[in-house]
């Protein structure tokens, strides 16, 4: 099809208030407001577009939606100098499938002000197989960095959710940079996974799970969660005095059971990391590095590859748990 007529999935909201999807042939003229118009080649899918797609949570803020939280494509037209017609980009975050419409879609609107260069080296297919999980989870590595921590910490780095798109990305990304994992995981075939990726070791869900004590015995120099709720309690009372736990998930729950006895007693310092609300220029220094210190071999195993139409499917699959690594969009597959 051509830029004004394209095919792109839409949510609609019923007089009942449940979530409907149907996949629609768009022109032009339906796109939101923005400067640049991208011919988008890959999304990918999250647990946040889950959530969107099956109506199971109140991610859509605006209706009817494009869902999809990042894409990567080319500048089709611009009415900002930074971006040509021709250049390669990515785009996460910035209230993409939830305020504004997202990758979902053989084109789309956005503002130039969203977008970074997609770095040398990668290909559309590579950005989104990073997508919003692998970028945030190399902002968790860099907050772990930030934080001081180095491969000559005394007690491995700890990732919790590590067979999912942030965990399995976070594993690949310490190992490569020199650092002992530890990867938490409640799917038993993830194991030889998750090794492969450079965990050093596995410990189950369910160990990690159970309520902890304000504090427990140190266990880990760092951590990376992606899970929230008791998970993340039990990894503030195991961390190393000084440590840093970076925290970007709340598949497990919102609450928080713990003390101020972690932060007092022990310096933790618990970083919170949003890859929505990420300044540009630490945006652009984290594609950089993906692009670097990622190794590509381990990308190309975490990688799955669907057709648009496939996604409501894979919504409800990536809800009950079920998809490992990182389920890639073709939009126009």
């Amino acid at each position: 099809m051509s830029s004004d007529h394209f095919r792109a999935l839409i949510l609609h909201r019923d007089e009942h208030g449940k979530t409907r999807h149907t996949l629609q042939d768009l022109s032009r003229s339906d796109l939101p407001d923005g400067d640049v118009l991208i011919k988008i080649a890959y999304s990918s899918l999250n647990y946040k577009d889950g959530l969107a797609v099956t109506g199971a949570g109140p991610v859509v803020r605006h209706w009817p939606m494009v869902p999809g939280i990042d894409m990567a494509g080319e500048v089709v037209e611009s009415q900002n100098e930074t971006y040509r017609p021709g250049d390669r980009v990515v785009l996460t975050g910035w209230g993409l499938g939830e305020l504004h419409w997202g990758g979902y879609s053989q084109y789309q609107r956005v503002r130039s002000d969203w977008l970074v260069p997609l770095p040398e080296g990668l290909s559309y297919r590579d950005a989104m197989g990073i997508g919003t999980a692998g970028f945030t989870a190399m902002l968790c590595v860099m907050a772990l960095e930030d934080g001081g921590l180095t491969p000559a910490a005394q007690h491995p780095i700890l990732v919790t959710g590590a067979s999912g798109g942030v965990g399995s990305v976070a594993v690949a990304l310490l190992a490569k940079l020199g650092f002992r994992v530890i990867a938490v995981t409640g799917s038993l075939s993830s194991h030889a996974y998750l090794r492969t990726l450079g965990a050093g070791d596995i410990v189950s869900r369910e160990e990690m799970a159970r309520e902890p004590r304000p504090l427990e015995k140190q266990r880990w120099s760092g951590a990376i969660d992606a899970v929230g709720g008791t998970m993340l309690a039990r990894v503030l009372a195991e961390t190393d005095y000084g440590g840093t736990v970076a925290a970007c998930g709340l598949a497990g729950d919102s609450s928080l059971p713990t003390s101020v006895m972690p932060f007092i007693l022990r310096n933790i310092r618990l970083q919170g990391i949003d890859s929505v609300a990420c300044p540009t220029p630490r945006r652009a220094l984290a594609w950089q590095r993906l692009a670097t210190d990622l190794p590509r071999e381990h990308l190309e195993s975490m990688i799955e590859v669907y057709p648009l139409d496939d996604v409501p499917r894979l919504s409800r699959a990536i809800l009950r748990g079920e998809i490992r690594g990182r389920a890639v969009i073709d939009v126009n597959g």
